[in-house]
């Protein structure tokens, strides 16, 4: 059913997104991207935190050693300088070689002892004293070491124990910064694998739950597209409570819609051609019976001067009709022909033309229109909108749901002035009302029909008939007490031959603007 270019635009809309390469093409790849990504960012956030912890962590151990070696080296009564008593410099220089130092002492508040120092020592760069320093400071001090460390001398002083010993530490950073870097390195290589387990995880679950769901309701969107017309390929809904199921039933209830859209518009459009291979034998018919009726005119019985006129009038209506039948299978009526209409004779031609006006008519047909009543429209096109609204009704007047004694079967045609100034129009009987069938489908050709048999042409054509005279066609009332339908009209022919949307379709400004 899809037209060449409607194929082109398909076609090219499935092949643009393959410039982008895999990544572009595939969403699921797009998360797995994304998920690494993001926690890599993370981890970046927390980077700083983390080698703030390892350097501070780093530097206690020091001081706990330190303090340990200390504690232990130390004998009751010994001095506490480096004079006479101290320790050996060999044992020094052992004792700070193990421990990775170039100063060690303690303090207990009440005296200080210097245990070990490496007499090379000659200036410190920087003191750093673990009690007092902020995370600002720590965070700051431990990216200058992981940055420009490995030659500076550090004085680190800190609180060791639980009985108030604070220890006192020299060292040289370039341990250090090479354990930051060691360390930096272990958090990039768990830090990627664990981005990639999480995006691996997530990417399983997230497939599974959203992106193969979408990938089906791309496919069956992208299948149906190709043969709309075609049953088959209207989605299976999923049976799930979320978006995607929700998503899913409304896309299946679409295309089941459209499906049956596109069959009523084959029909129509088979329809339409059905009737234009009849048109031209009807054509001749008609005018077969026109000439009769010519004839039957010059006869003097009274019954057939009273009702020659009528049927002469009639074939030439049907003559008409049969030139402009095809304009509701090409969707559009003609530009209408602005005239002052008298719309009380044109109800009163109705009622002769539908046999309504005769004694043994059983139904009621009242002409409410004030006489002399004039509305700007086409004359034929409000005719033929007047008469397939009373013909509806006269149908509802005769079912079977109106079979009763003493059952009021009238038909009445009204017409009043609004005060903004448009025209009212009604149609109103006192028959069974619509069914509910026809009522969720009003105005809609082939579904709108209200009784067995019928199309909906009906209100369909006369919808058209009111959109073309920039009008409004509702209904106003339906129960088991009667039905009535609305005309509105505007007050006069519109001023912009071109219409309210620019375009030259004769149709004029819109009814809300007239």
């Amino acid at each position: 059913m899809s037209d060449p270019q409607t194929s082109e635009r398909l076609e090219l809309e499935r092949t643009v997104p393959t410039r982008g390469g895999f990544f572009a093409r595939s969403l699921s790849a797009q998360l797995l991207l994304l998920t690494v990504v993001a926690v890599m960012a993370a981890e970046v956030v927390i980077f700083v935190p983390l080698l703030a912890g390892f350097r501070e962590s780093y530097l206690r151990e020091k001081l706990q050693s330190a303090a340990v070696a200390a504690l232990a080296t130390a004998g009751p009564g010994q001095p506490g300088s480096s004079g006479a008593g101290a320790m050996p410099d060999s044992q020094q220089a052992a004792l700070l070689d193990a421990l990775g130092l170039r100063l060690v002492a303690i303090s207990d508040g009440r005296s200080n002892r210097l245990i070990a120092r490496d007499t090379s020592i000659a200036q410190v760069d920087r003191t750093i004293s673990l009690d007092d320093e902020t995370f600002i400071q720590s965070a700051s001090e431990a990216f200058s070491e992981f940055a420009f460390g490995g030659d500076r001398t550090l004085r680190v002083l800190g609180s060791t124990g639980d009985e108030g010993f604070r220890t006192e530490v020299v060292l040289t950073d370039g341990d250090l910064r090479s354990a930051l870097f060691a360390y930096a390195g272990r958090v990039l290589f768990y830090s990627s694998v664990l981005a990639a387990t999480t995006a691996l995880l997530l990417w399983a679950v997230i497939n599974k739950m959203m992106i193969a769901p979408i990938r089906r309701i791309t496919s069956a969107m992208i299948a149906f597209g190709d043969k709309p017309s075609d049953p088959n390929r209207i989605i299976v809904p999923e049976d799930r409570a979320d978006e995607l199921g929700i998503a899913s039933r409304e896309l299946a209830a679409m295309q089941a819609k459209l499906s049956e859209t596109l069959k009523e518009q084959r029909r129509l459009a088979n329809l339409g051609l059905a009737v234009s291979k009849i048109n031209h034998d009807m054509r001749n018919i008609l005018a077969s019976s026109q000439m009769i009726s010519d004839r039957l005119v010059t006869l003097p019985d009274p019954k057939v001067q009273r009702m020659a006129p009528m049927l002469i009038k009639s074939l030439d209506r049907a003559l008409h009709y049969t030139q402009s039948v095809l304009a509701y299978g090409r969707a559009v009526e003609r530009t209408p022909e602005w005239r002052q209409v008298d719309l009380q004779a044109t109800v009163s031609d109705i009622r002769d033309l539908l046999a309504l006006g005769q004694d043994e008519s059983e139904i009621e047909f009242v002409n409410a229109v004030p006489e002399h009543f004039e509305v700007t429209a086409d004359p034929e096109q409000i005719h033929r909108l007047l008469t397939n609204l009373c013909r509806n009704a006269v149908q509802a007047l005769t079912s079977d749901d109106m079979a009763g004694i003493g059952v009021v079967r009238r038909l009445t045609v009204g017409a009043e002035r609004l005060v903004s100034g448009r025209t009212l129009v009604f149609v109103e009987d006192s028959g069974p009302g619509l069914p509910q069938k026809a009522k969720d489908n009003l105005f809609q050709a082939f579904r709108g029909s209200a009784r067995s048999g019928g199309t909906g042409l009906g209100l369909a054509i006369a919808m058209e008939i009111v959109e073309a005279h920039n009008g409004e066609l509702r209904l106003a009332q339906t129960d088991t007490t009667g039905t009535r339908f609305e005309i509105e009209l505007p007050r006069g022919a519109p001023s912009d031959p071109k219409g309210s949307n620019g375009k030259n379709d004769g149709l004029g400004k819109s009814a809300l603007e007239s």
